[in-house]
């Protein structure tokens, strides 16, 4: 009885290696070894939203662009824009970038340039927290926190980084918003992953847009390997006029009002987004309320973590499922995790002071753990 039991122990315990040793090499092969940072760029996981799926009686599917080595979808943009200014010979060896941004692409740039071994300069609007400002020079940035006016005021802090690039030899302005080199970067990588994760069996692709990057080149993408058949929905959050331009048809207005939401929203139409305007099937206009109490229920009902923008995408998506009717795969991007938003989104003192604290179903208000 003894050696029978041994006999089984070992069975069991020998298929359980083998079971973890298929796992190990199914892991290794997908994730493959990678020269230095920048080859660790991409390839991130598509995560099905199960209780959004159930509900909605589609698959949910969100890209964990969090995974990437500066936690964003940024990242890609970032390389994209340094390697084009590589490519162009606008950039040598120990020159200098130079960016205007209030977030991820900052950090992202930062991580890229510490990699390769440039020096990174950052403008950014001084309404941005503390936080960010020591990330950023703690991952080698100099920074310059100015004063947060208006696109066609001189001082804008993306004119700042312009005119400080100039100033210098051996330097590049990244220019993130109009350097189409940040949508390249989603028509070559974003997209396709989505496409070979999915199998092809897409039905729509949606999220927000700041720069109009991420969105543009992954709709691009999308829509010319499906012959058009994949739908494209914008989503769009309060203070941006992004939505009211495609239900218009087309007429920009002013912009007017501002949102939780980080890195999205946009007033003008940016170079990265012009080429793909007419690709786009409909758009979403998400307001703060849903998308922070998206937040409390990726995390309470998924596991995941995630900040405001990323929430938005997530709502977009349900939307759009509910749009299309059951059966169908919509497809979102999870831009970032809530680790840089945590002191304000778990904030109760923060919720309040943004009208936001109703929108917390009663059975997630356990979250707010911070005064």
């Amino acid at each position: 009885m003894f050696r029978q039991s041994i006999r089984r122990f070992g069975t069991t315990a020998l298929r359980a290696a083998e079971g973890s040793t298929a796992y190990a090499v199914r892991v290794s092969q997908a994730q493959g070894s990678v020269n230095g940072l920048t080859e660790a760029i991409g390839n991130t996981p598509l995560i099905r939203l199960k209780r959004i799926s159930e509900q909605t009686g589609c698959n949910v599917l969100g890209k964990a662009e969090f995974q990437n080595p500066g936690g964003s979808v940024k990242d890609r943009a970032a390389l994209f824009v340094v390697k084009d200014a590589e490519e162009k010979g606008l950039l040598k060896p120990g020159g200098t970038v130079v960016e205007g941004t209030a977030g991820n692409t900052g950090i992202g740039l930062a991580h890229v340039c510490r990699s390769k071994g440039y020096k990174l300069v950052i403008y950014m609007p001084n309404t941005q927290s503390q936080g960010k400002i020591d990330l950023l020079r703690l991952l080698g940035a100099e920074v310059y926190p100015v004063p947060a006016v208006a696109f066609d005021n001189p001082q804008n802090y993306n004119h700042q980084a312009r005119r400080h690039a100039e100033s210098l030899d051996n330097a590049v302005w990244t220019n993130q918003f109009d350097n189409v080199a940040n949508r390249q970067a989603h028509i070559e990588t974003t997209g396709p992953e989505i496409w070979a994760q999915t199998g092809g069996k897409i039905d729509a692709f949606t999220c927000a847009t700041g720069t109009g990057g991420t969105f543009a080149g992954t709709t691009r993408y999308l829509k010319d390997v499906s012959e058009g058949r994949v739908k494209a929905f914008l989503a769009d959050p309060p203070g941006s006029v992004l939505h009211s331009y495609v239900q218009s048809g087309g007429n920009l207005m002013d912009r007017a009002g501002g949102s939780i939401t980080e890195g999205i929203g946009q007033g003008r139409i940016t170079e990265n987004l012009k080429p793909d305007v007419d690709l786009i099937d409909g758009s979403l206009n998400i307001s703060d309320e849903k998308s922070i109490e998206m937040v409390y229920r990726c995390l309470d009902e998924e596991g995941l973590y995630l900040g405001a923008s990323s929430a938005l995408n997530v709502v977009a998506a349900k939307e759009v499922a509910e749009k299309l009717g059951k059966g169908h795969n919509v497809v979102t991007v999870l831009c970032d995790g809530a680790y840089r938003y945590a002191e304000r989104l778990f904030s109760q003192t923060w919720l309040e002071s943004k009208n936001l604290r109703s929108a917390i179903p009663k059975h997630l208000e356990k979250y707010i753990v911070l005064p």
